[in-house]
């Protein structure tokens, strides 16, 4: 009778992993199919439990990086992921104090702030190049390229 509750929770596991697909409960799949092995020899239902974790955690460790690599690299970057790191040109001075700031990255305007600022006269003026370091709401946090 054991061996009937993990293959249901063989069953429900893979449900929800096609439902999401998003590699969580894959791996816990594959422990409660080989704890449905050791139930059908007869194991213990401690052995069970202890080859179900012990599985579970071995296909996360070891097979979850290399899936991640293959399975998910035509993902969309989003505005975060793609603009941090670039350049981009100073249009107007970037003033936190003042609030004011643009800039344009590959013919895209984006309000900008400067990532740290101590004093008044601590700004980045027009002309000047900026590397994106993060986003603020709809705002691009930059500092000035050295």
């Amino acid at each position: 009778m054991q061996a009937l509750y993990w293959l249901i929770a063989v069953a429900i596991l893979l449900l929800i992993e096609i439902l999401t697909l998003g590699l969580t409960t894959i791996w816990f799949a594959g422990g409660a199919l080989v704890a449905f092995f050791i139930a059908l020899a007869g194991g213990s239902l401690y052995l069970e439990f202890i080859v179900f974790i012990f599985v579970s955690f071995v296909l996360l460790l070891f097979t979850r990086p290399i899936a991640l690599k293959y399975f998910n690299n035509n993902r969309a970057k989003t505005n975060l992921e793609a603009l941090h790191g670039r350049e981009g040109k100073v249009l107007e001075e970037i003033n936190n104090i003042k609030g004011t700031g643009r800039i344009d990255i590959s013919g895209q305007e984006w309000t900008a702030r400067k990532e740290k600022q101590n004093t008044e006269e601590d700004s980045i003026p027009v002309g000047e190049i900026v590397v994106v370091t993060g986003i603020s709401g709809v705002k691009v946090i930059v500092k000035q390229k050295l």
